[in-house]
């Protein structure tokens, strides 16, 4: 294809599916007229009914936008499960639990109506959200509004402002709100200074957001409180646990049951027109349409939901994921080796003990159930001393299958297995949840690369079966693969055209693109064959050869890197050519072992891809 063919410029301009699903719902739905905007608020009753803006927001932080999606507007009844879960992790669940309910109320999400504690039923009623804010302020006192802003702010990725006019228009109208708020007074709910409490709750329902902002609100609680845009952890991930539990169950008022029955995603909606949707580990959608229904929920924004959930069966109860799909290879070093090029004895040990180190590649996430069903798999066969998980693929741990992960490595430890970890990035999350439970454990072992790890398991089964490996050792041309079958006469030839280099560790030897013109047969030491993007082709120890394929290519396809300071026998092409004119037999020879090194190289290779596709 070519850069500008016309098929890659129709596809570079198509739209993400996910994009035109959007699209279609707006198209749709914008005919949607029934419901009416809120004027029990007069500031509110000003809003344009045609607004109609839908965004959702991914876990990776990609966010699709349409309609009006970037129109301010307050937002109102949305902001209480942020706040409630601000409030948790402020104050600490026991504090907040002893003054507030987590049952729906089944009423209105005005109602001035206590549980039998005479507390609020739940924070995402209007008591209840007074509640949460009122604890809040005997927290912080004047400060707490700040405090309010400033953590709905995290949730959107960028500070938010308040709208004075709709504030002032709330406190105007708020005598509801004042009853409710001396009623929790009485009941020793909130502290005196109801006034102070009730000037907090209308600001924080006046913060200006847009669909696009809510869209990543709802993808940070769906994302166990990690904003996706930002990275930042904005509140624990214990809190919003609790906070989604009560969206599930209240968040949509009387209107939660059927909610939940017929969507199945937590939501919330406010008095503004919008509506948060948080899918855990999923996704966070955000819709702005100012026409409410009687039950006070966005007319349109409830169509959204229901078509998303139900063109995409999003039903959080209606999950598919399977256990068994955590495993994407299991082998053991008699399917997939290291590419370490084995000299004969230590061949034929791993050949003999091949099933002494495996390997299970994972992908996806660690759950409970993922990590199970891989112990189980892994009692289901002779027992290995070295099993290598690689995580490459793996894109996040739960707690509890992190748990379940330092239990299974306890028990390969009373074993005497040794488990070793590729592929985990140390800085990620990932990393630290499974340091923290087997930070204790001595039989667990990490590497970058997964190349690495298995190598280095070779390395040990040699060791342990009599084998050795040593580095510093000295080899003759007689012993490399490439020169077999020569005779002594033929070695003594080749042998007065070559020159001895020394190089350091870490020295460049042959750069990727520059003339292939030279043979390098190692002598001692250690280096490595990789790729120009770092792909680790190949390691080779004393007795091996490089540079080979200066016989078949002029330009050098790889880049080799002494591993520790090492010697080679250098012979110019040129010279090489002409000992083979010289000895014909020696030529053969030579061709036929380079093609039964590259065969070798062939079979590895395939057998890779046929362990990933099996699998």
């Amino acid at each position: 294809m070519t850069p500008h063919s016309p098929l890659e410029t129709a596809w570079t301009r198509s739209k993400p599916p996910l994009l035109r699903f959007l699209n279609n719902c707006l198209s749709e739905f914008a005919a949607e007229t029934s419901g009416k905007v809120a004027d029990y608020i007069p500031e509110l009753g000003k809003a344009d009914p045609a607004y109609f803006g839908i965004s959702l927001a991914t876990l990776d932080g990609h966010v699709y936008e349409v309609g009006d999606s970037r129109v301010p507007f307050t937002i109102q009844s949305m902001s209480k499960p942020f706040v409630f879960a601000l409030a948790l992790d402020l104050l600490g669940a026991s504090r907040v639990e002893s003054a507030i309910g987590v049952e729906p109320s089944g009423d209105p999400f005005n109602s001035i109506r206590l549980n039998s504690e005479n507390h609020p039923f739940n924070p995402m009623v209007n008591a209840g959200a007074i509640a949460c804010t009122g604890l809040i302020y005997d927290s912080t006192g004047a400060d707490a509004f700040e405090q309010i802003r400033a953590a709905l702010s995290r949730f959107a990725g960028r500070d938010l402002a308040h709208d004075e006019a709709v504030y002032a228009s709330e406190s105007q109208t708020g005598d509801r709100n004042r009853a409710i708020g001396y009623l929790l007074k009485t009941n020793a709910v909130i502290s005196d200074n109801v006034a102070g409490v009730l000037d907090v709750y209308f600001r924080q329902c006046a913060v200006l957001v847009t669909a696009r902002d809510i869209a990543v609100m709802a993808a940070t609680l769906a994302n166990r409180g990690i904003n996706p845009v930002t990275g930042e952890q904005v509140l624990s991930a214990y809190a919003i646990s609790r906070t989604l539990s009560v969206m599930t169950s209240s968040g949509m008022y009387d209107y939660a049951g059927e909610w939940i029955y017929r969507i199945g995603i937590p939501a919330k909606s406010g008095v503004g027109g919008g509506i948060l949707a948080a899918l855990p580990a999923r996704l966070g959608l955000g819709s702005y349409s100012p026409r409410l229904d009687k039950h006070g929920n966005s007319v349109r924004g409830i169509k959204v939901c229901e078509a998303l959930s139900s063109h995409y069966d999003l039903h959080m109860l209606n999950r598919s994921d399977d256990a068994r799909n955590a495993v994407i290879a299991d082998y053991d070093i008699g399917k997939s080796p290291s590419r370490r090029v084995r000299r004969p004895q230590e061949r034929e040990i791993l050949a003999a003990h091949e099933q002494e180190v495996r390997i299970i590649e994972l992908v996806g996430t660690l759950s409970l159930s993922a990590v199970d069903y891989v112990s189980r798999r892994l009692a289901g066969r002779p027992r290995p001393q070295f099993v290598i998980f690689d995580l490459h693929r793996v894109t996040s741990t739960t707690r509890a299958g992190a748990r379940l992960v330092a239990e299974a490595f306890e028990e390969l430890a009373a074993l005497n297995v040794t488990v070793v970890l590729s592929g985990v990035r140390r800085a990620s999350k990932e990393w630290n949840t499974l340091r923290e439970w087997t930070a204790e454990l001595k039989n667990v072992r990490d590497f970058y690369l997964l190349d690495t790890a298995i190598e280095w398991a070779e390395d040990q089964i040699v060791y342990r079966y009599g084998g050795s490996i040593d580095f510093h050792e000295t080899t003759e041309l007689a012993e490399q693969p490439l020169l077999a079958g020569l005779s002594e006469e033929e070695l003594t030839d080749l042998a007065s055209l070559c020159a001895i280099r020394t190089y350091q560790s870490g020295a460049k030897i042959l750069t990727t693109g520059d003339p292939a013109d030279t043979l390098y047969f190692l002598r001692s030491g250690a280096v490595h064959v990789t790729l120009p993007d770092g792909i680790r082709l190949a390691t080779l120890t004393a007795g091996m050869a490089f540079g080979e394929m200066a016989l078949l290519e002029q330009i050098r396809s790889a880049d080799v890197f002494a591993d520790m300071a090492a010697t080679a026998f250098e012979v110019p092409l040129k010279d090489f050519e002409r000992f083979r004119k010289q000895h014909p037999r020696a030529s053969e020879c030579i061709m036929r072992n380079l093609a039964r090194l590259l065969a070798d190289r062939l079979i590895v290779a395939n057998a890779k891809v046929d362990i990933l596709t099996a699998t």
